[in-house]
This record gives C-alpha cells, sequence and structure tokens, in this order.
C-alpha cells in the first residue's frame, strides 16, 4: 500500500463502501467469474489506481463504477504481479 493512501483505506467512507460493495456483487471475484470460476473475492480493487491526485476525489475512490470484487491472483494479475503459488498435475498446491 502506497502511503498517501493509508488514511483513505483506514477511513470509514471506504469500509463501508468495500463491505457493500463486495456484498452488493455476492462476494464472488468478479474477474474468475466472467471465465466461469466460482471463487470468494477477497479485495476490492480500484479499476482506476488511486494517486496523491485523485485519492480525495469520492467521484474516483468511492465510486462503485471504479471499484472491482478480486480474488488475490486476479488482485496480483492486476497488478502484475506473478501467482504465488501454482497447483501440479497432482492437485497439490506449490508455491513458486
Amino acid at each position: 500500500m502506497q502511503e498517501f493512501a493509508k488514511a483513505f483505506y483506514k477511513s470509514k467512507a471506504w469500509q463501508r463502501t468495500r463491505q457493500a460493495y463486495a456484498s452488493s456483487v455476492g462476494g464472488l471475484c468478479e474477474e474468475c467469474l466472467r471465465r466461469g470460476l466460482y471463487r470468494p473475492g477477497e479485495i476490492v480493487h480500484h479499476r482506476q489506481a488511486l494517486t496523491p491526485e485523485n485519492i480525495l476525489d469520492p467521484a474516483v475512490s468511492l465510486a462503485w463504477s471504479n471499484l472491482e470484487l478480486l480474488c488475490r491472483d486476479c488482485h496480483g494479475a492486476a497488478h502484475g504481479s506473478p501467482r504465488r503459488y501454482k497447483v501440479d498435475a497432482f492437485g497439490r498446491i506449490t508455491t513458486r
């Protein structure tokens, strides 16, 4: 988390928005659902990244149209991070 965003993510406004949004989409990862998978969503992601210039603009930081509920893997992919684990041919989960 960026230093400039710490206070925002601890705010009651964000906590309420995050909870309400996640509930509104059924608690499932929206990206996985588009691929026909059912995985729990864990992170409410901002489609348009928050910056020091826009974080105080509720039309960006709190607007549901800028939010998406994602699982950890999809959130990592949205930020260009590789998966932290993989599943081998025998169904065993291993870390990378």
